[in-house]
């Protein structure tokens, strides 16, 4: 059964104690590729390569069934920042 847009972002906020995320099925609904926000203070004092891993590690059962699966990943403040800029 493939995966769907709700169900990664369920396992996200499960397992990475995510305040927010953001699924994007990029492959026009068959669930081969994802983008995705993530919203943690689980990333706090890590530098992107770090939270990258972190996220890979986490989902890398779900990760090995998908072909595709790009990630942006957000303190809480930092994302804060980033609705502020792009609303400014």
């Amino acid at each position: 059964m493939p995966l769907t847009s709700d169900d990664l972002t369920q396992i996200i906020k499960n397992r990475l104690q995510a305040t927010e995320v953001e699924v994007q099925d990029m492959s026009g609904g068959c669930g081969q590729a994802y983008a995705v926000i993530i919203v943690s203070d689980i990333f706090l004092g890590k530098n992107k390569l770090a939270r990258h891993r972190m996220v890979n590690s986490a989902l890398k059962e779900e990760i090995s069934q998908i072909h595709a699966f790009t990630q942006k990943v957000f303190t809480v403040a930092e994302w804060d920042e980033q609705k502020r800029l792009f609303n400014a």
